[in-house]
């Protein structure tokens, strides 16, 4: 049951952290680059690691994600007044390179002249 808990959590922070980012923050660039991908919250919910994906180079990504981790104290503070917890859990930004890995991998797979099944979904 905790684990089930702690996913809807999961689930709600995800939603309310998105939407606080593209809504909230007063950095209008931001919400055209990130994108946050996933949520994992301990089982005490005290604690919420937030994946997000930054469209850009290394240098942009370390520079939004300091941006994020100086807005960390103002997201939980909203995620406070949208989500009914009795303790809102410390938030901590990690890169996501899922999709950075998964276009390598399809670029190697070409290279390789295997058929990935990608191309087929783009054509329909």
């Amino acid at each position: 049951m905790i684990k089930q808990r702690s996913r809807r959590v999961a689930e709600q922070m995800k939603k309310e952290i998105s939407e606080i980012l593209c809504l909230e923050l007063k950095d209008p660039g931001l919400m055209e680059i990130i994108t946050v991908m996933a949520v994992e919250v301990t089982r005490d919910l005290r604690f919420a690691k937030v994946f997000v994906s930054i469209y850009g180079n290394e240098e942009e990504q370390k520079k939004v994600l300091g941006i994020l981790e100086k807005a960390a104290g103002f997201i939980r503070y909203e995620l406070g007044k949208r989500i009914r917890l009795r303790h809102i859990p410390e938030i901590e930004f990690n890169l996501d390179r899922t999709l950075e890995y998964s276009a390598r991998i399809e670029g190697v797979l070409k290279k390789l002249g295997l058929d990935t099944g990608a191309d087929k979904l783009k054509d329909e």
